[in-house]
Order: structure tokens, then C-alpha cells, then sequence
């Protein structure tokens, strides 16, 4: 089981990546067509697991969004990829 300490940082490094993917439009209406979310349902689910670890998978899945994310972030891209690891075992 995972401690609440790493949940919250996933959580964290999860909530933080997906305000950095909603910042720019494009990127924002690529997030919505890949996850099939819509703009009410994301607010009304941003803190479930399943939703941020969807945010970061989409990242991983474009690597060049993963790898400015991160930098924007500063942190690295494999806190992400962690990060997305430890939501999605919840």
C-alpha cells in the first residue's frame, strides 16, 4: 500500500501537470478528444485518480509535451511517469 505521503504527491505533481495542459488551448482540446472528458465533466472530476492519471498518460503519450511539462515543472519527466504509476494503482 502506498503511503498518503506519495498519494498526495502524485496527486500534487498530477493536479500541477494538468493546469500546465490546460494552459494552452490546442493542447487542452488534444487532452478532451484523447480522454473523451468533456469541459464540465473534467471540473467535476479533477481530483479523481483515474482522471489525473489519464491527464498524465496523456502527456507520456506525446513526448515532447511530457519533456516541456516537465521542465515547466522542474522536476523530471519520470516524476510524471511515477506519479501516473502511483494513481493508477489507487
Amino acid at each position: 500500500m502506498l503511503r498518503t505521503d506519495t498519494n498526495d504527491n502524485a496527486d500534487a505533481v498530477a493536479l500541477s501537470a494538468l493546469v500546465w495542459t490546460l494552459a494552452e488551448p490546442d493542447r487542452a482540446a488534444r487532452l478532451l478528444a484523447t480522454t473523451g472528458l468533456d469541459p464540465e465533466d473534467l471540473r467535476a472530476r479533477v481530483g479523481d485518480p483515474v482522471v489525473l492519471a489519464a491527464a498524465l498518460g496523456f502527456l507520456e503519450a506525446h513526448e515532447p509535451d511530457l519533456v516541456a511539462c516537465a521542465a515547466a515543472l522542474d522536476m523530471k519527466p519520470e516524476s510524471l511517469v511515477a506519479a501516473r504509476a502511483a494513481l493508477e494503482v489507487r
